[in-house]
């Protein structure tokens, strides 16, 4: 998000020196068989033909009330106690149909299940509309332009001004434990001492909790029907789906989703026979 604490982070550590970003162009929900754009400006709310009239006037309503919401200020809660009252409590107030519900979850703040419903999200849905006018463009959505590899050589060139060492093919032998906590990583006889570690979950098989399985699928297709020629695009398909365009002339798909359900591979075929 372009107004989110991971970009948040990156400015203020000054690593977006070393780093190019580039907005997913277009947002796009699937629904009914069709396509539709994800509304981000006056204009394309107008034309949002997944609300009628009267939906996209309540639905206003709800955007101007979340983006003025301030935790801080009384005034602000129009009736809400954000301690007590939940998201659902929310949407009831501003009377938006389960479509819109569906719609503002899953497209706008990308939650993957409904259980924020029964959490107070009001800062979520806001980072959305506060991220909308920012100098990256219409889209909140942001990706570095080369991929996200960029992102720990952007800090390995970070690091070397102050003296820091970035090491490839450099073989684990073994992570220090001292007292129950991660003290150093040792490697070809020589240990490098740290007090947090950030590691793949392999090298700490026994320090990880199994929560969930995902299906990766890429794909090589032709550009997405109804998605107004853009050179990149984010499309949901009840889970986030989100492919970046690579090559002229055609697109890759990277689908991954989250199961629990028996058959994934029936899930992924669907969301492709979709696209295709």
């Amino acid at each position: 998000m372009a107004n989110g604490q991971l970009v948040k982070m990156l400015m203020y550590t000054e690593v977006t020196r070393y780093l190019d970003f580039k907005v997913i162009e277009g947002i796009f929900v699937y629904k009914g068989g069709k396509i539709y754009i994800v509304s981000s400006t006056e204009a394309e709310a107008l034309a949002f033909s997944l609300m009628g009239l009267l939906e996209k006037r309540r639905f206003r309503k709800f955007l101007v009330y979340v983006a003025n919401f301030n935790e801080n200020d009384f005034h602000t809660f129009e009736g809400i106690n954000p301690k007590k009252n939940t998201m659902r409590d929310v949407y009831k107030k501003f009377d938006l149909s389960q479509d819109v519900i569906d719609f503002t979850g899953h497209a706008l703040v990308l939650y993957r299940t409904d259980d924020y419903l029964a959490q107070p999200c009001h800062e979520s849905i806001k980072l959305y509309t506060e991220s909308l006018p920012t100098r990256y463009g219409k889209s909140p959505y942001l990706y570095p332009l080369y991929g996200l590899g960029e992102l720990p050589q952007g800090f390995a060139r970070l690091s070397a001004i102050y003296g820091g060492t970035y090491m490839l093919n450099k073989p684990i032998e073994e992570i220090v434990i001292e007292n129950g906590k991660v003290a150093g990583v040792k490697s070809e006889g020589e240990i490098a001492c740290c007090k947090q570690l950030i590691c793949d979950p392999s090298y700490v098989p026994d320090r990880v909790k199994k929560v969930g399985n995902v299906i990766r699928v890429i794909c090589v297709l032709h550009p997405i029907k109804n998605t107004n020629n853009a050179n990149s695009c984010q499309i949901i398909i009840t889970i986030v789906t989100c492919p970046i365009s690579l090559a002229t002339g055609a697109w890759i798909d990277d689908i991954s989703i989250r199961f629990e359900m028996i058959g994934p591979r029936k899930v992924i075929k669907l969301n492709i026979y979709y696209l295709t």
